[in-house]
């Protein structure tokens, strides 16, 4: 029975269905993509792999369907449930890009979409038909997309699934900050299957007891979007690699289909075979753009900026504009303000210690965090409008709303 060592949680069996899942091309192509895609080259420790990142939701998965089973929650629960909940923990980020997540803010269909035709087709599709259900890849797409009946799929999507518990740990201890701390056990000792208030239907819910590990789960999630995912020259390095793949795509180098077969180095690779363009030699040699302008999210209140995120044409043209005033090539300067998520999303139900359920959501609760004023905190100090530039260039902010009102 193979037990593999992880940094993170120390042995991970893996065995039966899951071993054969694992050994699968797709799944061993997530060995070298990168769980943060650049941020090695601000946290040196930050090149774990989406491959370690999956093996421990997995690993994760298995422990709390045994937790809840020993407490009694799972009588009703079907067997095959409850493997296709571990399968589906080990299989939710088969539709990775390289690099992760960046490619999706240049507007490629999202990873879970992505993992379709991965999960269903192929050697994965069939392992899972042999080992589980003829309609298992189905199912389990239903889990990773958060549209599964299961009374499980909490454990998968939602407001306290696995995947956030392993990543925030395991990226907080790579990176080396001290921002990831969930109390894990707790949390996972406090879970429950209730009957949901709303529709009736059994699904995952929360002690009272685990409010606590709840908030530590909140805020560490607060802390490394605050501190790692959205640090300046992590963002830089990322808009520099959307741009660089984005003129790639438009050169026709790369086809969007083809995206989700390469591997961090393989599409580094194929742009260089078609040319070597500045921005590939900039990343390789760790020569990151420049802050010429950043504004936090609160001081934009008002003014409708999600479109940077969202439409590159428009995004491209007001780079375009600005590069031009200030004698930039293109390419040479950047506009970056992250997609605004739902990083401090909450709704899930809540087994209140007199036996009742009630539903929290971002509105909060009494005698919990306030969650819509850590909402708005997160997003008002760790959100910001930056200008990136080849070289160092000061542009005032008042210049850079002007284009973006006017493009």
């Amino acid at each position: 029975m193979p037990t593999l060592r992880d940094p993170l949680w120390n042995n991970i069996r893996v065995d039966g269905p899951y071993l054969r899942l694992m050994d699968s091309a797709p799944f061993q192509r997530l060995r070298y993509v990168r769980q943060l895609g650049l941020a090695h080259l601000v946290y040196p420790g930050a090149t774990h792999s989406r491959f370690e990142h999956a093996l421990g939701a997995y690993h994760l998965a298995r422990l709390t369907v045994r937790v809840l089973d020993d407490a009694g929650e799972l009588g009703a629960v079907p067997e095959l449930d409850r493997q296709l909940v571990v399968a589906a923990a080990l299989l939710h980020d088969i539709g990775h890009y390289p690099f992760s997540h960046a490619l999706e803010e240049i507007g490629v269909p999202h990873h879970e979409e992505v993992a379709a035709p991965l999960i269903a087709d192929g050697p994965v599709g069939r392992i899972l038909r042999e080992e589980f259900a003829s309609d298992a890849p189905e199912r389990i797409l239903a889990l990773v997309r958060g549209r599964s009946e299961s009374a499980l799929q909490g454990l998968i999507s939602g407001s306290i699934d696995l995947d956030k518990t392993d990543y925030l740990k395991r990226d907080a201890m790579m990176c080396g900050v001290a921002y990831g701390e969930i109390d894990v056990d707790r949390l996972r000792h406090a879970l429950t299957i209730v009957a949901d208030p709303v529709t009736g239907r059994p699904t995952v819910g929360l002690r009272e007891k685990g409010l606590s590990a709840l908030e530590s789960l909140l805020f560490a999630k607060y802390q490394m979007y605050r501190n790692v995912y959205w640090q300046h020259a992590v963002r830089s390095a990322t808009a520099m690699y959307k741009r660089l793949v984005e003129d790639a795509l438009r050169a026709g180098v790369l086809a969007v289909d083809t995206l989700v077969t390469y591997t961090d180095a393989g599409i580094l690779h194929a742009i260089e075979s078609a040319g070597d363009p500045p921005l590939l030699a900039a990343l390789r040699e760790r020569r990151l753009y420049k802050r010429a302008m950043e504004a936090p999210a609160a001081e934009l209140t008002g003014l409708e900026l999600e479109w940077i995120a969202e439409d590159r044409d428009r995004t491209r043209s007001a780079e375009a504009a600005l590069a031009r005033a200030h004698g930039l090539a293109s390419g040479e300067l950047l506009l970056d303000y992250p997609r605004k998520e739902r990083m401090i999303g909450l709704d899930l139900p809540l087994l209140a210690r007199d036996g009742t359920v009630r539903r929290i959501t971002d509105s909060g609760l009494a005698g919990a965090i306030n969650l819509p004023i850590l909402a708005e905190q997160l997003y008002h100090s760790a959100r910001w409008l930056r200008v990136f530039t080849v070289g160092r260039v000061e542009i005032a902010p008042a210049e850079v709303l002007a284009v973006l009102a006017a493009s």
